[in-house]
């Protein structure tokens, strides 16, 4: 009949052409039919032919197969008819989907997720089996953003704010006007530092990471060379749009605090205060809004090439229409990762307060604002740990994301099918998922 995986003919039909179903066939009666010679005694050969059973199904129960040549299915049970609890040798459950062999066949998965519509937990298991499948990969740029970052940071904590917060907490009252600004000063150029450095390193290992789930999806490794060759040339788009997100971010916020500044401005403390509660609330909310709406701007810039205006517009529509999925989707990783680091950092911790000698108030630098360089290494390790880990999850849920979406929108699936080699795949141009 056709020879689309999961569809066959059963064979070829078993009553004679114009012949009603249950008629005595010339064969098995002699002499029924005029002229018809007699059966010569003994056992019949049997032709080379297939056949199907001695004993042949009664009347009404099966008919020609949907789109035989010349035939038309009569009403009632039969191949897919109504009611029909599985037709002629059909699977249960035969008759569900369209009239075929017991539903659709299944989606190609040449990758760690099928080639369909994503659920939550297929999302969120793609996302560890991508760890786990290309795991020297994965966890070797996570673990390199890692160290940069959390060195750099008890470098920082160790030798600037440490030294600033102790001599701060004196509470020398003959320090100068100028010492003081000094030691501000340092603090808040090493905060800076350590900020550029942790936003610069997660750029590039996000953008790796990108690239690496990517041909996860399509069942192909990719080496750390092959993953920073593909995302080199977009670094510097994707630094832009992440200024440009926080630039947007920050008007927003002082645009919210306009209200409530004015309020203290004209004398008024308490409306002041209640404004820029309020402000502070609307700007919240109004950030949570284009947070989600702009959440897949990053692998659309980094998968589709696009520019860093472009790949905000794709995002918008890409997410229009499952903003609370999507927010849903992402809170829940987030909450997952949490969890996760919480976990790995709690051994050390412990280790931490039992190293250091300082209790918990020096793991809390509360001993004038200094923390013990025990400390900072031993919690240094449980970062770096817990960043390696889940680093990857984060990264991967955003670029499942962007793929569910536009296998849902734009038929995504066809061509990563193609694209990936699956023999069968459709050839006809990409549409609208039925349902979505």
């Amino acid at each position: 009949m056709t020879d689309t995986p999961g569809w066959a003919s059963p064979g070829s039909d078993p009553t004679p052409e114009g012949r009603e179903p249950g008629a005595s066939d010339s064969t098995d009666q002699p002499g029924s039919g005029p002229g018809a010679p007699a059966s010569q005694p003994g056992p019949q050969p049997q032709g080379p032919g297939a056949q199907w059973s001695g004993q042949q199904p009664p009347p009404g129960q099966w008919s020609a197969p949907t789109g035989a040549p010349g035939r038309t299915p009569p009403p009632g049970p039969g191949w897919g008819g109504p009611g029909a609890p599985g037709g002629h040798g059909g699977p249960p459950g035969y008759g569900a989907w369209g009239g075929g062999w017991g539903g659709p066949p299944p989606a190609a998965k040449p990758g760690v997720i099928p080639l369909r519509p994503l659920g939550v937990g297929e999302i969120l298991d793609g996302a560890v089996s991508t760890l786990r499948t290309h795991w020297r990969t994965v966890l070797g740029i996570s673990l390199t953003l890692a160290l940069v970052t959390e060195t750099t940071a008890v470098l920082v904590q160790g030798l600037f704010l440490n030294k600033a917060a102790t001599r701060a907490s004196l509470g020398d009252p003959t320090m100068t006007p100028t010492e003081a600004l000094r030691i501000m000063g340092e603090s808040f150029l090493s905060s800076v530092i350590l900020g550029l450095i942790t936003m610069i390193g997660t750029l590039i290992a996000t953008a790796m990471l990108t690239s690496v789930t990517s041909r996860a999806v399509l069942g192909r490794p990719a080496t750390l060379g092959e993953a920073w060759r593909e995302a080199r040339p977009q670094l510097w788009k994707l630094f832009g749009q992440l200024v440009l997100l926080f630039l947007m971010g920050f008007g927003i916020m002082l645009i919210a605090s306009v209200p409530g500044t004015i309020g203290f401005l004209g004398g008024s403390r308490g409306a002041g205060i209640a404004l820029l509660i309020l402000g502070f609330l609307a700007g919240m909310a109004v950030l949570i809004w284009l947070t989600v709406r702009f959440s897949l701007a990053a692998p659309a810039l980094m998968l589709e090439k696009q520019g860093v205006i472009q790949s905000l517009r794709r995002s918008t529509k890409l997410v229009h229409g499952s903003w609370w999925r999507i927010l849903g989707i992402q809170l829940l990783a987030g909450l997952i990762v949490g969890v996760v680091r919480v976990m790995i950092s709690i051994p050390f911790t412990v280790i931490a307060l039992i190293a250091g000698g300082d209790g918990l108030s020096g793991l809390l630098g509360q001993n004038g604002g200094h923390v013990s360089w025990t400390v900072l290494v031993i919690a240094g390790i449980g970062a770096v740990i817990g960043t390696t880990i889940t680093l990857p999850i984060s990264a991967c849920v955003t670029v499942f994301l962007y793929i569910d979406q536009r296998i849902r929108h734009e038929g995504l699936d066809l061509e990563l099918a193609r694209a990936a080699g699956v023999q069968g795949a459709p050839t006809g141009a990409p549409g609208p998922v039925p349902g979505s």
